[in-house]
């Protein structure tokens, strides 16, 4: 019992120093002076301004980075359509999106041979809207690889100019034999060859016509037969291939990738002639000038020539020699009067073959160059006799 209140003692002792102890701090603490920094109103003044532009800047900074402008966005710039045949036509497609936030704008599509833009339902796309431009390719001769480019022009300040690539290789469908024909004026019917048409991909087609250059070569056929070969038998106009000598054959074809074969035809002339056409130059008018022309037979047949004339009366025949394969003739040109600045005078000689017709070789004749009278400028005096008797019309400009 003692000791409960022994201990009780000590306890209200302990607590009642404290109390006075903290008593004691708190008086003398509100006794000390505090003194106030003088750069507390500045140091609060600019937090206060850095804050509020802080806050001004965070606010205009998202209106800044906003950039209203138009884009576009193709799905592929590459279309290659592989093997094609030649004179084919094909059609690709091109699509693109507008990516940006304003309207795009197409202002040209550029094509180039053999490329032509074939349709685009608008010019003006949406922000997000798509569109699809469609291209039209021809596929055009020599066989091979062969690359073409359009190009896209759009208000898009990225990519205003836009390349698109048409890629393919131009393959043979139809092989044809003999692939040109060299025809002869002394072999019945030119010695011209069968031409046989065979389709290279057991596509089966028909023939749907047959043509030539002055209609000198006919071949029958069947346009309603469908086959994936052909044999022609050509016929050949001998008068007509002798008028006409070069030309072509083209046969028309229902071949899905072989529209036309061309075939180049050449026949070797009867008769020779050299030079061809006959040429002088710096000739005078009145003065007569000899030329030396030779004839011959390609065919090493013999000939007579039973007359030479001119048409405009130029040129004459000095003499004609007989020679083992053709004649050479020594020819007298007179050149006419030179008409006003004219530098060229022209004429025909016509020879005329003993039962084979008649030649015609073209002549050309050149007068020398006029030199232009050297300009003077007007305050130039001039002592010379011809300045002088023409000081009305000088100076001259040529």
């Amino acid at each position: 019992m003692k000791l409960n209140r022994l201990t009780l003692s000590v306890l209200t002792i302990l607590v009642t120093g404290c109390i006075l102890f903290l008593q004691a701090g708190c008086e003398e603490e509100a006794m000390e002076p505090r003194t106030l920094n003088p750069d507390w109103f500045k140091q609060q003044t600019w937090a206060a301004i850095n804050q509020q532009a802080s806050q001004q800047t965070s606010q205009q900074a998202p209106q800044r980075m906003v950039t209203v402008a138009p884009g576009i966005a193709f799905e592929k710039v590459t279309h290659n359509f592989g093997d094609v045949g030649p004179g084919t036509n094909h059609l690709c497609e091109f699509r693109f999106t507008n990516t940006g936030n304003s309207v795009l704008k197409i202002g040209d599509v550029t094509k180039v041979c053999g490329c032509t833009p074939f349709s685009l339902d608008k010019t003006e796309y949406a922000q997000g809207e798509s569109g699809t431009l469609r291209v039209r390719y021809y596929a055009e001769p020599p066989y091979g690889s062969t690359k073409k480019q359009l190009f896209v022009y759009s208000n898009d300040r990225r990519n205003p100019k836009i390349a698109l690539n048409i890629e393919a290789r131009i393959a043979a469908k139809v092989d044809f034999e003999p692939k040109a024909l060299s025809l002869s004026l002394k072999h019945q019917n030119a010695g011209c060859p069968q031409i046989t048409l065979s389709s290279l991909d057991n596509q089966p087609f028909s023939i749907r016509s047959f043509k030539s250059t002055a209609n000198f070569i006919t071949a029958a056929y069947n346009p309603s037969e469908m086959a994936t070969s052909f044999v022609l038998q050509p016929m050949v106009d001998m008068a007509k291939l002798e008028q006409t000598l070069n030309g072509r054959i083209e046969i028309e074809l229902t071949h899905p990738e072989c529209k036309t074969v061309a075939i180049g035809v050449n026949a070797l002339p009867r008769f020779n002639v050299a030079p061809h056409p006959i040429v002088v130059h710096g000739v005078q008018a009145k003065n007569a000038v000899k030329k030396k022309v030779r004839i011959q037979n390609n065919y090493k047949d013999a000939f007579e020539l039973e007359s030479v004339r001119s048409k405009k009366g130029i040129v004459q025949v000095v003499s004609s020699q007989k020679l083992n394969d053709g004649y050479e003739l020594e020819l007298s040109i007179t050149p006419p009067a030179q008409r006003s600045r004219a530098s060229l005078f022209t004429d025909t000689i016509v020879v005329k073959i003993k039962g084979g017709g008649n030649l015609e070789i073209p002549f050309e004749g050149f007068y020398p160059r006029q030199t232009a009278i050297p300009r003077v400028p007007l305050n130039q005096k001039t002592t010379t006799k011809s300045a002088k008797e023409c000081k009305t019309c000088m100076p001259k400009i040529f």
